[in-house]
């Protein structure tokens, strides 16, 4: 009886420490965030407000990483008239100009035609978990759900190419 009393309370230690230690998926993540750092991203956890799609009685609302990267090149000018707009992944009747697949959410016929065919080049190299895309006077932002790990760099090399080309 007492090797089984003993044999129980070593099993509940050991499960313990299985329970606190990450999951691959977890280590993953970390890795992943870690690495978007030198890349001038900033990561954090936002939810996002879907509106409502073809064939749906309500949006839904979403909790996913935010890959952020800072905008430094508008001045205060630019800032104050920045047109910021706010795009995703479905199918809406708001998707005017935008290469077919993604939507808007806010900011619909505020770029010109020279930004929309950017904006459009730039959706078209996304990866296909990026599920929305966002422009600030402060930042620009892609919600990625983090699938795959080279994707990270050719999501810093669009939003790059967004700030950069001030859309």
């Amino acid at each position: 009886m007492k090797w089984l009393i003993i044999i129980f309370i070593v099993m509940s230690l050991i499960g313990s420490v299985m329970w606190v230690m990450p999951t691959p998926r977890q280590r993953f993540q970390a890795q992943l965030r870690l690495r978007a750092k030198p890349l001038g991203l900033h990561v954090q956890l936002a939810n996002l407000q879907l509106p409502r799609q073809r064939g749906e009685v309500e949006g839904e609302t979403l909790s996913v990483p935010v890959y952020r990267m800072q905008r430094l090149n508008l001045n205060r000018d630019e800032k104050a008239n920045w047109k910021g707009w706010q795009l995703f992944r479905g199918e809406t009747l708001a998707n005017e100009g935008l290469t077919e697949g993604w939507s808007w959410i806010k900011g619909e016929r505020t770029l010109s035609d020279a930004a929309m065919s950017l904006l459009n080049q730039v959706l078209s190299q996304m990866p296909s978990d990026v599920i929305a895309l966002e422009s600030t006077p402060t930042h620009a932002s892609a919600f990625w759900q983090e699938g795959e790990d080279e994707d990270l760099e050719r999501i810093a090399e669009q939003l790059k190419t967004l700030i950069e080309q001030r859309v």
